[in-house]
């Protein structure tokens, strides 16, 4: 009887452990999947960028210099736009141009940003500035800047431009306080938060915006958890800066303590609190704001583990090891 038992077991056993790695095998090749296509639709915003800029006279750089200011990036925003606009059923080419004109802003904001701080490596190339020079590279992201409007006015009836500009424009004078008026002050973490939402949560939120498609409280709701999530990420950036290894950012770090610049990792160290809780209590409330909507949160949760937390895990896990 138990030898009869044993066996019965055993092939139950063996049954379950089949099931298992069929069904990890089809999970497998769904994430690869779901990969390959979010790979083949950033390759359709890269190419979007690039016919953009083509038509200006940076067509006349040197073959492959594109890659010092369009680079080869996480493209987090794109990837928020397609899989938050997917599950909203947002139209393809409102997605698609949305995502290059935040894109074109968010990498004109990295050229006039080497230069301020003074980066060398930008994606682990030499920064546009450091082979063009200054002027060129200021000259260069001002141009990304109105050839992203100009795309986004092929797709939009007015609605994405005009918080395509404000928040655009909360970068800027987020950028001009951070330089201005709080470099080489006394850190708070007020003002750390503050800088990192319109910094960098500004183009994360109009990428969620975009994403919610002509459902207003979908989009209202949307921008403000792209505001949460873009804070969050510029937090442990700051983070990065001081505890990364350039090896690994693929950037010049340092320079955010070398200027004496409110961050998180300043803030904290003065004020005590725990910028890595405080980054998933962002992360929360990004959640909870879309409650209301289990499919987009679906595709959220979708876009933070598979997007969003491998770029904010690095940055945190640095910061326990130090």
């Amino acid at each position: 009887m138990r030898v009869r038992l044993t066996v019965v077991v055993d092939s139950v056993v063996s049954v379950l452990n089949e099931m298992t790695e069929m069904k990890g095998g089809r999970m497998s090749a769904t994430l690869n999947d779901r990969r390959t296509e979010m790979e083949e639709r950033l390759g359709d915003v890269r190419e979007l960028m690039a016919r953009a800029l083509g038509q200006t006279v940076l067509n006349r750089l040197p073959p492959g210099t594109e890659r010092q200011f369009l680079g080869t990036g996480k493209m987090l925003r794109s990837r928020l736009l397609f899989r938050a606009g997917d599950a909203a059923v947002t139209p393809v080419p409102v997605l698609l141009h949305s995502a290059a004109a935040v894109e074109l802003i968010h990498a004109a904001s990295l050229l006039h940003d080497d230069v301020i701080d003074g980066g060398f490596i930008r994606r682990n190339l030499p920064a546009f500035w450091v082979e063009r020079g200054i002027p060129g590279a200021i000259l260069v992201g001002d141009l990304m800047l109105f050839k992203a409007l100009e795309l986004l006015g092929e797709t939009d009836d007015g609605r994405l431009m005009a918080a395509l500009v404000k928040m655009t424009g909360e970068v800027c004078d987020a950028e001009s306080e951070q330089e201005l008026f709080l470099r080489g002050k006394q850190p708070t973490w007020e003002n750390c938060v503050t800088i990192a939402r319109r910094k960098t949560g500004a183009l994360f939120a109009f990428a969620a915006y975009a994403a919610g498609g002509a459902d207003p409280a979908l989009s209202a709701a949307l921008q403000e958890a792209g505001y949460a999530i873009g804070t969050a990420y510029q937090l442990a950036d700051d983070i990065l800066d001081v505890v990364g290894t350039e090896g690994d950012a693929g950037k010049t770090l340092g320079t955010d303590h070398m200027r004496c610049k409110t961050t998180a990792a300043s803030a904290a160290a003065v004020t005590g609190v725990d910028p890595v809780l405080y980054i998933e209590l962002l992360l929360q409330e990004a959640e909870d704001i879309l409650a209301p909507w289990p499919a987009i949160l679906r595709a959220w949760r979708q876009f933070a583990d598979e997007d969003l937390r491998p770029a904010v895990n690095k940055s945190l896990a640095a910061y326990a090891a130090g």
